[in-house]
């Protein structure tokens, strides 16, 4: 039971060592999306951006566009909680929301698979009790970095071994 609660809290820090496991393919070059290709209700969510639109980043124009996107499908309680969760990551420091940013761009290299995997092991270990999960947490940043490489590598192998019997 130990070694499954350790693995899982491994897998949802993970992210802290992912460069180091994904390859990195290269991205596509993002698409610049004109004002006048956004649909009516994707202009009126983004109103305030308009005026400075054709300045924004590809990339961000495409975020902000898929965002609009899920907006528009989503019902008042589902928007609540979206709300809710824009002002918890703007009360973040800067610096932590870099770094969940960082961490995030990392996952999105993994393969699907192991994207996978990770969701799996996370949803287990926000299963566990409070305690049980802050115990882990205390544990895991009580290892140095060596010591928590050497923990995800056997980890890992664990999981190799097992994947063919599953």
């Amino acid at each position: 039971m130990k070694q499954l609660l350790l693995r899982l809290l491994a897998m949802g820090l993970l992210a802290s060592s992912l460069p180091m496991l994904a390859a990195e393919p290269a991205a596509p070059a993002a698409q610049a999306i004109p004002w006048s290709n956004l649909s009516p209700a994707q202009q009126q969510t983004l109103s305030q951006f308009e005026s400075r639109w054709s300045q924004l980043p590809p990339q961000r124009q495409q975020a902000l566009s898929r965002g609009a996107e899920r907006w528009g499908t989503m019902d008042e309680a589902q928007r609540g909680h979206a709300k809710e969760r824009f002002q918890r990551w703007q009360g973040l420091p800067e610096q932590r929301r870099e770094r969940i940013r960082d961490r995030w761009s990392q996952f999105q290299k993994l393969p699907p698979d192991e994207q996978a995997r990770l969701r799996d092991d996370f949803r287990e270990f926000r299963r566990l009790p409070e305690a049980r999960r802050t115990e882990l947490r205390r544990q895991w940043q009580q290892k140095s970095a060596p010591e928590r490489q050497q923990m995800l590598r056997e980890l890992r192998n664990r999981r190799l071994q097992k994947t063919p019997q599953q």
